[in-house]
């Protein structure tokens, strides 16, 4: 049985995820959700959230995701799509869920959103477990 508690505190104690200030919000097998409030630090040289910190975002929430099982596991490719903007001070959430599992690989799909719940991102993933 995955000790999901362990888990989760190992994966809070991300040193990344701090220096931007992403919290874990959920953790469950296959799906976590994370949480990052767009701080003016966060936003590129037109004053809109930085890519890369909408990417890390969803790519914490692969994180989680992936290796909530109890596993190592790693990435292998992912991309994101860019959907919309959000201003400065907009708390967005990446959930996380895994789609796919084959042998030592796993696919997740991770939505970015605001807090009304508009799509601002789609992250795709795929993890791999070496075992």
């Amino acid at each position: 049985m995955t000790d999901i508690e362990a888990i989760r505190r190992r994966i809070e104690d991300d040193p990344y995820c701090e220096l931007l200030g992403i919290e874990l919000v959920d953790l469950e097998a296959g799906v976590a959700t994370t949480r990052l409030e767009v701080t003016p630090a966060l936003t590129n040289f037109y004053g809109m959230p930085h890519g890369g910190a909408i990417y890390s975002l969803a790519d914490a929430a692969f994180a989680a995701a992936s290796n909530s099982h109890g596993e190592t596991a790693v990435a292998m490719e992912a991309n994101v799509s860019y959907l919309s903007e959000v201003d400065t001070g907009t708390v967005l959430t990446a959930t996380a869920r895994e789609t796919h599992v084959s042998g030592r690989t796993g696919e997740y799909e991770v939505v970015v959103s605001e807090e009304s719940g508009g799509r601002v991102a789609t992250f795709r993933g795929r993890a791999y477990r070496p075992g």
